[in-house]
């Protein structure tokens, strides 16, 4: 038996329980892991919210941390006792112990600790999805950052800033000014309520961001368009304010000549190769301190308030779950 936190039916955290469920042998290509951190992602929330759909488990959760306790009758790539991490589908990370695919599993090396990998390697992944395969960002290149103090906005921050690229950064009060600065922000725009796209244009002489990445969404996607040089990408990459009301093709073009993306980093992960790859660049980014974010544990059995917590704005950086 092992504990799990799962889903009664879709909707608020009120919907969370706390149960112990039987897990099956791994199949023969799968490993089973033995967790010590579970990242929180906002998809976790899209998952629990009914946003996305869920596997019959009505588990939710894309990443952990955790030793291998059992293998498959054809795995070689690790072997029990094995620190490992992993991202991706099947969907299922809020249990003590459960069984996914081998191909997932990603050594880790000893100097990077389960926290500070639990605490950053979606997120991380989505950085890498976002800067290298939606728009390639350069020394040069200028981009805005909403919600630059968040788990995924520190790290492009810190992660742009590394290429050489300028970031104007959103965030919601001075507090989480002073972290988007801290993580390489060079301008930092602060208030909820604040004409962001007065100031960028300020900021960048009328000319526009090469790229926004806006995973706030309800009425700040169409005002990002606005902030974005004509040829430039607007990435929605969520919706933490709420729904994305309809865009008009004509919003996008002929005027402006908008690119719009919307990226999955689960359709990311899901090519084995971008994987791998992201996964590598995450934990040396990881290791060299390039990409570090503040993490807050939670026990696991205690995530409806990981959940409230950050659907309501109350943390920076990332949530993570302890079994």
């Amino acid at each position: 038996m092992t504990t799990v936190v799962r889903v009664k039916t879709q909707g608020t955290v009120e919907q969370f329980e706390v149960a112990e469920v039987e897990l099956p042998p791994p199949a023969a290509d799968e490993v089973r892991i033995r967790q010590t951190a579970i990242g929180v992602n906002f998809v976790d929330i899209y998952q629990r919210s009914g946003l996305y759909p869920m596997p019959p488990a009505n588990i939710p959760g894309v990443e952990g941390v955790g030793v291998v306790a059992a293998l498959g009758a054809s795995v070689t790539s690790v072997k029990a006792g094995d620190r490992i991490a992993y991202a991706g589908a099947p969907v299922g990370a809020y249990a003590a112990e459960r069984n996914l695919p081998a191909w997932r599993a990603v050594k880790l090396p000893d100097s990077l600790s389960d926290e500070a990998v639990a605490s950053s390697f979606v997120k991380a992944i989505t950085a890498h999805m976002l800067l290298f395969r939606v728009y390639p960002v350069a020394s040069g290149t200028t981009l805005l950052v909403h919600s630059a103090a968040g788990g995924v906005g520190q790290l492009l921050t810190r992660w742009a800033n590394h290429l050489g690229a300028t970031v104007i950064a959103t965030v919601g009060s001075e507090a989480k000014a002073a972290i988007a600065r801290q993580a390489g922000a060079s301008h930092v725009i602060v208030g909820r309520d604040a004409d962001f796209a007065q100031a960028v244009g300020d900021l960048t002489g009328k000319r526009g961001v090469d790229v926004a990445y806006d995973g706030v969404g309800g009425a700040t996607l169409a005002k990002t368009f606005a902030c974005v040089r004509p040829f430039g990408v607007v990435a929605s990459t969520g919706q933490a304010g709420g729904p994305i009301p309809p865009v008009d093709v004509s919003d996008l073009g002929p005027r402006r000549s908008l690119s719009l993306a919307r990226p999955s980093v689960m359709a990311y992960m899901n090519e084995t190769e971008a994987y791998r790859a992201a996964a590598d660049a995450a934990l040396a980014g990881i290791a060299s301190g390039i990409l570090k974010v503040s993490g807050q544990a939670y026990p696991l059995t205690d995530a409806a308030r990981a959940h409230a917590d950050l659907e309501a704005g109350r943390t920076s950086g990332a949530l993570y779950l302890k079994p």
